[in-house]
């Protein structure tokens, strides 16, 4: 599967009296690419400093596609 990149910029919400709290968004056109909805339940998985993976709790069965059937030529 060749690769994909969505560059982003990690977002700072500064509330008052709070931490600040950062948050990453996620592009629509990956979320529709994987079927992610609002409300999926992910996680982070982190590999080293350099490389995080969001993995999904509960991923949606793969729906597969039909072939359309070969038609053998008459004679």
């Amino acid at each position: 599967m060749p690769s994909t990149t969505y560059p982003l910029k990690i977002q700072a919400i500064r509330s008052q009296g709070q931490q600040p709290r950062l948050y990453v968004s996620f592009p629509l056109a990956l979320a529709a690419a994987i079927g992610l909805n609002p409300g999926d339940q992910v996680q982070w998985e982190l590999l080293d400093r350099g490389e995080l993976h969001l993995v999904r709790i509960h991923p949606p069965p793969p729906v597969a596609k039909r072939r359309k059937p070969h038609l053998e030529s008459q004679s």
